[in-house]
């Protein structure tokens, strides 16, 4: 992969700059298919400004005039040709990004994609090989650590830098500031991790400077966000919009208790064994996947009758003690890098369900949904942080932030907090 080396701005001539955004999406791989959408999209908003009298260079008002004319309206049936208009809103920003910016990136990177130099690729294996002999990482911190080096290296490829012996400063800062559509807690990841492996280099003596030192500290507050819960009313529509006669359906639903009704995390439902469900105690005892440390859960009627449902109709023969299985042979436990959001996606947009701002949407706002709908029944902190699984009560005080009269409550209930602690 080449590196770009387009100079583009608002100066350009229209034609020019599509034809330099074209050949930035080239650059990252994008797929034949979605360089076909771009092409057409923008070949039609060119054209568009020549007809209209626009102007010969780019600018946000043809491009809100454009997309006035062609976005598509509540009930209207596209006509043969006319596919392109779906992609018009996506396509327009993505110019929008590159006139401002001159350069694109990708928001989400496909690891199969990537090119790491041949000469880079020994001293990632070593890496992978120290953090988990020495640093004992789990797999999926290790699976996301060890693509995240990957881009990076990916990245200095297109610098035409081949071996990590040749990174230079400006190599290591030109790929912080590439990470700038990135939200900050995904950027302070990133850097952190590429820190350690710069530390790494050092420490082989691949690298002769400390170039970790030029990576900026990003602090994201722990309660910077607020964590996204459903309404109640929309917990129900996804439920009962469930299929329970069919094997998918009886697995999802009894998924989609676990996080919603008893707060389980992804991981620990992926990694929830058979001997895990102690049915003569009516409970569920695990060792969490993500602090280590164990919990024990009351077994509900709800949830052991959903269980016990896909254990007798909908759970494949296997020899496999994971309680959750793929749907297809070979029938598989679930990868540990999934995050099993299709699931609530499937069943989301079969419920019809939409919500009226931007949130998360996964199986972990379910258990956001849980702890919410606790402190609005006024549960004690210490009693939630036992229900998720936190070690202590600071990670469960983030909840109140959902709710403004419980957030009220809690500052002026501080006596209460300090015995908790």
């Amino acid at each position: 992969m080449e590196q770009s080396t387009h100079q583009v701005s608002r100066q350009l001539p229209l034609q020019q700059l599509v034809v330099n955004a074209l050949c930035e999406l080239e650059r990252l791989r994008y797929g034949e298919r979605a360089l076909r959408r771009y092409r057409t999209v923008w070949r039609r908003f060119v054209a568009f400004c020549c007809a209209m009298s626009l102007g010969d260079e780019y600018s946000q008002a043809a491009a809100m005039q454009f997309c006035d004319t062609y976005r598509i309206h509540a009930g209207e049936r596209l006509e043969l040709g006319d596919g392109w208009r779906r992609h018009l809103p996506l396509a327009l920003k993505v110019l929008a990004d590159f006139a401002r910016d001159g350069c694109l990136e990708r928001p989400f990177t496909d690891t199969r994609q990537i090119r790491v130099p041949v000469g880079m690729k020994k001293s990632i294996l070593d890496y992978e090989t120290y953090c988990r002999d020495h640093v004992r990482l789990r797999l999926s911190t290790l699976y996301r650590r060890s693509g995240q080096i990957a881009i990076f290296a990916d990245f200095l490829g297109t610098r035409n830098v081949t071996s990590f012996d040749q990174m230079q400063a400006a190599d290591v800062s030109a790929f912080v500031v590439s990470r700038y559509c990135l939200k900050a807690k995904t950027v302070s990841s990133i850097v952190s991790n590429v820190r350690g492996f710069l530390r790494f280099l050092l420490m082989r003596g691949i690298l002769h400077l400390d170039l970790s030192q030029l990576l900026p500290v990003i602090h994201v507050p722990h309660d910077a966000t607020v964590p996204s819960a459903w309404d109640q009313e929309l917990v129900v529509r996804l439920l009962n919009v469930v299929d329970r006669t069919s094997p998918k359906g009886r697995r999802d639903y009894a998924i989609l208790l676990l996080a919603g009704r008893l707060g389980l995390r992804a991981g620990d439902i992926r990694a929830l064994t058979l001997d895990d469900l102690k049915w003569d105690t009516a409970t569920i005892e695990i060792t969490q996947s993500k602090t280590l440390t164990p919990l024990c859960l009351p077994l509900t009627e709800e949830v052991g009758q959903a269980l016990i449902d896909y254990l007798r109709s909908g759970r494949p023969q296997s020899g496999r003690r994971e309680v959750f299985l793929t749907l297809t042979p070979p029938f598989l436990p679930f990868r540990e890098s999934t995050s099993l959001y299709y699931i609530v996606k499937h069943w989301k947009e079969l419920a019809g369900i939409h919500f009226r701002a931007p949130q998360r949407q996964g199986l972990h706002s379910l258990r956001h949904t849980l702890a919410t709908e606790l402190l609005r029944e006024q549960t004690p902190f210490h009693v939630i942080s036992e229900i998720l699984g936190h070690t202590t009560t600071k990670a469960t005080l983030i909840y109140a932030k959902t709710d403004v009269e419980t957030l009220r409550t809690a500052a002026l209930d501080t006596e209460e907090t300090r015995h908790v602690d």
